[in-house]
């Protein structure tokens, strides 16, 4: 019973969040500040969730994996060099199979 009490309350938070969203006065919307904001959001998440991968071990451990770590850095060079989203992952993924296939874990 408490599992489904917790998911009605997050449905119902859910919600309540989007509809904010959506009523929320113009004059709040057009701020540059919350625009700003808005952009920002979306790139620090993506940003720590390739954090986290990046260093993820074992279970809750983190972890230096050089590999993924090369991979992640030739993404971002691909990504500094402007290069298209597809090449950028097939960047990361050539270059860390490559230095797995290499041995380098």
């Amino acid at each position: 019973m408490t599992l489904w009490i917790a998911l009605i309350a997050t449905a119902a938070g859910c919600y309540l969040l989007k509809f904010a969203g959506l009523a929320a006065p113009r004059r709040l919307l057009d701020n540059p500040w919350l625009q700003r904001f808005a952009t920002a959001v979306p790139l620090a998440l993506l940003a720590a969730l390739i954090t986290v991968e990046a260093v993820r071990g074992d279970g809750q451990a983190l972890s230096w994996d050089t590999a993924r770590m090369a991979g992640v850095g030739a993404a971002a060079l691909a990504l500094a060099l402007r290069a298209p989203f597809l090449l950028v992952i097939v960047a990361a993924a050539a270059t860390t199979a490559g230095l797995r296939a290499l041995g380098v874990a």
